[in-house]
């Protein structure tokens, strides 16, 4: 009776956690609330160890000291200064003068410029609404079809839940590396290899870039088979001038280049890395407050890369007994290098604090990252007590006699979060939903990182599922009347297809997703 009283009490509290946050209950006090709720309730029925309680403390201090959670707000102020900073505006004029001459052009800068932006903010909100105030409008102008232009926006802005890097897969990460630990210690194996952020960055840089491919594959096709619906908005006369399209579009490549090669190349951590990310867009945003003084940017951001050439081939710790004469030489170079980078970090900060972007950009980076810590701290009570009624193990028993074995139960857990990707946030899921289901399809030999990869790419597909999409209604809330939510549910569609489409081939071919890391870091 007890087991069943268990279980029972399991169910009601999952389902009582989902029903207050479908009312507009917030998270942060959601997930606690109820998980204290019940706790009280399952010690009242003596089915509840209130011992667990005891480990809450515990659980609050290892969020909070974690060294990869660091890289959030890292990456949150790279993505927020890009925005406010209006780059990401320079950026999608440029490409929109780059490829206006083409059928189809500037549908395909949107597509280039959400990718982008993904990759800097990882944010599905921000980017679809910064891409539905920049470019829809202007696409509408130039005599593009409401459907194509709306599709290709929210489809863009959805980019940010894979590819790298970004915060989804850094959540991502750091929660399925616990459940892989979990589950290997379950197992018997008290040597697992580790899983990081580094492999799943590795292993959805190829899947995301795919993505971007099969888009703009079907954005031609669009242009070419319907041209009226994605006209040219150059005519074949006019004159482009390469340099302004080249100093909008280079920095941003040269920074997601400079952050990602970092992490893939073994040089820094994810942490190392979005600060590297984070002292990059500070660099971009003083040299557009200021274009007339480019020179200390310039060779700040030059020291930076040199930086980390040398910090890649050649060892920079001194508190070694013996250090090589080659290490000593690159330990000189690179003071001249730090004090260069300095000045040149210096000189853009105080450009970006005189015009006040730094204010509203620190702002709005301590919103978004403090909401994201909340969330976590409540979601770690939630799984703990969750752990309390033994749900860990009816998950486990569960999953495991479904009908179909491994495949069954995998499909259930994407089914189960595709359709929760239509009422929650992707950091409710991750934190909610992660530790609960993956240590089970660990320990039936379901590969880490391809199942990560796999579980963020369904929750970008169910961000843009119609009616409930979260993607759908940030485009809604931001486009102009003259736009019918019908087509923007038409616009979408071919791109749910297409991402379907790319969760059929990556179940048929793991090697997309498992090849990278495998040759990175062995």
């Amino acid at each position: 009776m007890e087991m069943d009283l268990n279980a029972l009490l399991c169910i009601i509290m999952f389902a009582t956690a989902c029903g207050a946050l479908l009312l507009g209950y917030p998270v942060a006090f959601t997930l606690p609330g109820v998980s204290l709720l019940f706790a009280i309730l399952g010690y009242q029925l003596d089915v509840f160890d209130f011992a667990f309680i005891g480990l809450i403390p515990q659980r609050i201090f290892g969020v909070m000291t974690n060294d990869v959670m660091m890289a959030v707000p890292l990456f949150v102020f790279m993505g927020v200064m890009l925005e406010r900073s209006q780059i990401a505006e320079d950026l999608l004029d440029s490409m929109g003068k780059l490829m206006g001459r083409m059928k189809g052009g500037l549908g395909i800068s949107v597509t280039i410029v959400g990718a982008l932006l993904a990759a800097s903010t990882g944010i599905v909100g921000a980017t679809v609404v910064i891409m539905g105030l920049m470019a829809l409008p202007t696409m509408l102008n130039r005599g593009y079809s409401p459907a194509v232009a709306t599709g290709g926006i929210a489809a863009a802005g959805t980019l940010g839940q894979i590819i790298p890097p970004s915060i989804v897969l850094v959540l991502l990460g750091d929660q399925l590396s616990s459940a892989w630990q979990s589950a290997q210690l379950e197992m018997g194996n008290y040597a697992p290899e580790p899983l990081s952020v580094g492999d799943l960055f590795a292993g959805a840089l190829i899947p995301g870039l795919g993505l971007v491919l099969l888009y703009i594959i079907y954005q031609i096709a669009v242009a070419f088979i319907f041209p009226a619906s994605s006209p040219a908005i150059l005519d074949d006369d006019e004159e482009l001038d390469i340099m302004p399209v080249l100093a909008a579009f280079l920095p941003p490549i040269i920074l997601v280049v400079a952050v990602l090669g970092s992490i893939l190349g073994g040089v820094a951590t994810p942490t190392e890395a979005a600060a590297v990310g984070a002292v990059g867009a500070i660099l971009m945003a003083g040299y557009k407050n200021d274009k007339s003084k480019p020179l200390p940017v310039i060779i700040a951001g030059c020291s930076i890369v040199l930086l980390l050439f040398i910090g890649g081939i050649f060892d920079m710790r001194m508190g070694r007994d013996e250090i090589a004469t080659m290490d000593y030489l690159a330990f000189g170079i690179s003071i001249p290098l730090i004090i260069a980078m300095a000045w040149g970090i210096i000189s853009s900060f105080m450009r970006v604090y005189k015009t006040q972007v730094i204010h509203e950009v620190m702002q709005m980076t301590a919103k978004i990252s403090s909401m994201i810590f909340i969330i976590m701290v409540g979601a770690a009570l939630f799984s703990l007590i969750f752990l309390g009624f033994d749900g860990d193990v009816y998950i486990r028993d569960f999953l495991t006699n479904l009908p179909g074995g491994k495949l069954g139960a995998f499909v259930l857990v994407m089914l189960v979060m595709f359709v929760l990707g239509f009422f929650l946030d992707f950091i409710q899921i991750v934190f909610v939903v992660v530790p609960i289901v993956a240590p089970v399809l660990f320990m039936m030999d379901i590969n880490p990182i391809w199942l990560g990869v796999m579980m963020a790419m369904n929750l970008q597909t169910s961000f843009l599922t119609p009616p409930f999409g979260f993607a759908l209604f940030y485009l809604r809330g931001v486009a102009p009347d003259s736009v019918k939510t019908t087509d923007i549910y038409k616009g979408v569609l071919p791109y749910i297809i297409i991402q379907l489409f790319a969760l059929i081939l990556l179940w048929h071919f793991p090697g997309l997703v498992t090849w990278l890391p495998s040759v990175i870091f062995g």
